[in-house]
């Protein structure tokens, strides 16, 4: 973890991210910061090319799913007007509600 060196600096190594800071003890300050390696995402060219195709193949099953919910969107609305329309004349108007203001 840290490393005392005899310029009174010292390396800290980060758990989150792995990151290496070298911190000044008399200062109290990070002095330098080194970032973590990272390994690559994809080992070639083609293994990064599929990768794209599949998620550009992705995307547009997304993309037509929403459009078919558009589509049916308005007859989905129009079924539920039509249940609160229903309800609404079931249930009869008791009239004008009473506020605590009227109570007074």
């Amino acid at each position: 973890m840290a490393k005392l060196t005899n310029n009174s600096s010292f390396e800290v190594t980060c758990p989150c991210c792995s990151a290496v800071l070298k911190v000044d003890a008399q200062e109290r300050a990070v002095i330098a910061h080194t970032a973590p390696v990272r390994p690559k995402t994809f080992s070639d060219i083609e293994e990064a090319a599929r990768a794209m195709k599949e998620q550009d193949s992705r995307r547009d099953s997304i993309f037509r799913q929403s459009v078919e919910a558009q589509k049916h969107a308005s007859d989905l609305l129009e079924k539920k007007f039509q249940e609160a329309v229903k309800k609404a004349k079931e249930t009869p108007d008791s009239g004008k509600p009473i506020r605590d203001f009227d109570l007074d």
